[in-house]
C-alpha cells in the first residue's frame, strides 16, 4: 500500500554514498524516505560510528515510516551501508495520500505504526546494556567443556558479521570487543575458537 502511494505521485530520485547517515534519532520527521535500491542499517551511532546495530534492510523499502506516520521523531538512526537511492515526499504531501486511503486501511496501517514504534523503542532501550556485557552474556550462553577439569570454549559456527548483528552492533564493534576481551585476559583463542579464561570475571561483566 505504502508503495502505491510513492508511485501516484514520482518524486525525484538521489543517489548517495555508502557511509551517507539518512537518519537520525531525535530529529523530526520532515519527509518520508523511500529507498529504491541499495542497502540501509538502523540502529544508534555514536562519534560517526554505528555502534549498535538493530537490523538491515534492502530497497525498496520506507524508512522509518512509523515516525513519519505518526509525526514523531526518528527512534533509530539510519546508515547507507552501500550506494543507495532514495525519493523523498514532503510530509504534508505523504500525509495527504494517507488519509485519502480508505478508513479501514488508514486505521490499520497507523495501529501497525503505533505497535513498530512500540518495538523499536523497546529495542533501543535494551541497548543501554552496553556491548561488552551483552558479549560476555553471549560468550557465556554459548560456551561448551573442552576437557574433564572444566575449561569452557566457545566455537563460532557463525560468521563473525552474522554474530555481530545478534548483538546489535556493527562487525567492526564485534572485533575491538574481542581484543578488548583478549587484553582483560577473560578469553583467549582466535580463529573459531574462543577460550574461556575466566568465567566468573565474565559474569561480572555481564551482571549476571
Amino acid at each position: 500500500m505504502l508503495n502505491r502511494v510513492l508511485t501516484i505521485i514520482p518524486t525525484p530520485a538521489e543517489d548517495l554514498p555508502v557511509g551517507t547517515v539518512l537518519l537520525r534519532r531525535g530529529q523530526a520527521a520532515s519527509k518520508a524516505l523511500h529507498l529504491l535500491s541499495g542497502r540501509v542499517a538502523f540502529g544508534v551511532i555514536e562519534n560517526g560510528e554505528m555502534v549498535h546495530q538493530l537490523g538491515v534492510v534492502e530497497g525498496p523499502f520506507w524508512l522509518e515510516a512509523a515516525a513519519t506516520m505518526l509525526g514523531l521523531p526518528h527512534a533509530v538512526d539510519a546508515l547507507a551501508e552501500s550506494p543507495v537511492t532514495l525519493q523523498a515526499m514532503p510530509l504534508g504531501q505523504f500525509k495527504s495520500y494517507l488519509k485519502n486511503l480508505p478508513e479501514p486501511v488508514h486505521t490499520l496501517m497507523l495501529d501497525l505504526a503505533k505497535a513498530q514504534r512500540q518495538q523499536i523503542e523497546v529495542a533501543v532501550s535494551r541497548l543501554a546494556k552496553d556491548a561488552d556485557a551483552r558479549f560476555a552474556e553471549w560468550l557465556l550462553r554459548h560456551a561448551e567443556p573442552t576437557d574433564a577439569q572444566g575449561s569452557m570454549a566457545v566455537i563460532l559456527r557463525d560468521r563473525k558479521r552474522l554474530i555481530a548483528a545478534q548483538l546489535g552492533i556493527a562487525p567492526e564493534t564485534f572485533s575491538r570487543l574481542l581484543k578488548h576481551l583478549r587484553e582483560r585476559k577473560l578469553i583467549s583463542g582466535g580463529g573459531r575458537v574462543l577460550n574461556l579464561l575466566d568465567p566468573t570475571g565474565l559474569q561480572s561483566l555481564a551482571g549476571i
